[in-house]
């Protein structure tokens, strides 16, 4: 994983990457009125886990797939690809 962030570094495509620690770390906060509520993790209905990100530059979704499908984690994991937007769009 350290190579291929590596990689894209000198490609000059990767805009930031974090590992993220494992949801028993984690908290949910949730809101109603003013009632804040927090759950500490881990959080018994995860299917799935987010183990960090790469946040890199493409021309288009079929470039985002095409470095995806070169990572590693592809071959034992699954990995997905989404854009950014702003938080308004639905």
């Amino acid at each position: 994983m350290v190579r291929f962030g590596e990689d894209l570094t000198a490609r000059g495509k990767l805009l930031a990457s974090r590992s993220l620690r494992p949801d028993k770390y984690g908290v949910r906060i949730h809101q109603r009125g003013t009632r804040l509520t927090l759950l500490d993790g881990p959080f018994p209905e995860s299917k799935e886990m987010v183990g960090g990100f790469f946040l890199i530059d493409c021309a288009d979704r079929e470039e985002a797939i095409a470095i995806a499908g070169q990572f590693l984690a592809a071959r034992f994991a699954t990995v997905e690809v989404r854009e950014c937007a702003p938080c308004y769009v639905g």
